[in-house]
């Protein structure tokens, strides 16, 4: 097959094993990302936020936090995609103020990174979520709190298993498991 004449596997969990060391082998790189996230172009501040992430340095955290003001919404949107990946409770706080950004990618993005930290501080931060306009949200929302294990929340989701979108409901299920599991 074309595929493995050029050293690709058959295993995707192989690939992404191979990815992931050789993201974390870029840790001396972390200072130039860092400076490119602070004063680069759009481009490399997009592409230095998404990085720092994958390389899983949390020296990056502060440079972080930083791009959640950003002027671009899709380097704010990376810079809390990484900051999840990063699970550095210094964060949570930053990332709990990000869920009242007027961008529907920011609320998205800090959901999902404050249920990959498990912070129970997000708890009441995230439950108005669950009402938001946009569906993703609601959605995000619901499996972060599921992660973060507090049946506080289970009053606030079971209203979603009724929700007009289908991957609101299905992560609200996954989310009730989860918290009535607890």
């Amino acid at each position: 097959m074309a595929g493995e004449s050029r050293g690709q596997s058959k295993n995707i969990d192989e690939d992404l094993e191979k990815i992931q060391e050789f993201m974390k082998s870029q840790q001396n790189r972390v200072p130039e990302y860092i400076k490119l996230l602070r004063h680069g172009a759009l481009l490399e501040r997009t592409k230095s936020a998404d990085a720092l992430g994958e390389i899983g340095d949390t020296s990056a955290v502060p440079a972080l936090i930083e791009a959640l003001n950003d002027e671009s919404i899709d380097v704010q949107y990376l810079a809390t995609k990484s900051l999840g990946m990063l699970k550095d409770k210094r964060a949570v706080d930053p990332l709990i103020h990000a869920l009242s950004s007027d961008e529907k990618w920011v609320r998205h993005g800090a959901a999902e990174a404050l249920g990959l930290i498990g912070d129970p501080r997000a708890v009441d931060a995230l439950i108005p979520l669950l009402k938001d306009d946009h569906h993703d949200v609601r959605a995000h929302a619901a499996r972060a709190l599921g992660e973060l294990g507090d049946t506080r929340a289970i009053e606030s989701i079971t209203p979603l298993l009724k929700d007009a979108k289908a991957d609101v409901r299905k992560e609200a299920e996954k989310a009730l498991a989860k918290l009535k599991k607890e």
